[in-house]
């Protein structure tokens, strides 16, 4: 049981890390009643570029933080399992990428907080990458995210509400950047045994042409 346990924290450390620290940070908001929107990202605005950093562990309710913080489990616990050597670099990007393309494609009159960029990428680079890589176990992968976060793509497109969609749209832009860029790394398609004969006799052949041109020589 405790081998159990440990194996999963080890699996979710990462994510569990990072929702430990944005709770962290609402309940301090909340004990000392000092709300930290201030250091959200606004785009465009180099007196906020630090809100790249910082924006993500922002929320402006409990709501809003609970919504974010189940994704990024789930999501962050998929991509550790399945992309072990390249998940950590996977959520780092994710974090960095997602909030350096808000600040430049973002509306300048908008302050934004949460780590909705973060679950976008993430949900953005399974789905994506499941299909790069052309394996089955990681093609259900792709189609669980879509029918769990089936309002992924509404998320997107601009509505009159409080949510930045724009926000969103960044995070889904870079986890297709993430999965592009780590296209070779991880999991990567099968190659059955009539694939490798076919190889392996194609290599012969091309043995077979240099032998012959170099014994005309």
């Amino acid at each position: 049981m405790n081998n159990k346990l440990s194996d999963i924290i080890n699996i979710l450390f990462i994510p569990i890390l990072f929702v430990i620290a944005i709770w962290f940070v609402k309940g301090f908001e909340l004990i000392y009643s000092t709300p930290f929107h201030e250091y959200g990202i606004t785009s465009l605005d180099i007196n906020r570029i630090t809100g790249i950093f910082s924006f993500p562990f922002l929320h402006a309710d409990f709501n809003h933080l609970i919504n974010n913080t189940y994704p990024i489990i789930i999501l962050g616990g998929i991509i550790s399992s399945v992309y072990k050597e390249i998940s950590n670099q996977v959520f780092f990007f994710s974090y960095l990428l997602s909030g350096t393309i808000l600040w430049f494609i973002g509306n300048p009159e908008e302050n934004v907080i949460g780590a909705s960029g973060i679950v976008y990428a993430l949900a953005s680079f399974v789905l994506i990458s499941g299909f790069i890589k052309k394996q089955p176990r990681l093609a259900i992968l792709s189609f669980f995210v879509i029918f769990m976060y089936g309002s992924l793509f509404w998320g997107m497109l601009p509505m009159p509400n409080k949510i930045s969609w724009e926000g969103h749209l960044s995070g889904f832009i870079a986890g297709i950047l993430i999965a592009i860029y780590f296209r070779n790394k991880g999991p990567q398609e099968k190659i059955y045994n009539y694939e490798l004969e076919e190889e392996l006799e194609k290599e012969r052949k091309d043995i077979d042409i240099n032998y012959i041109y170099k014994k005309d020589e």
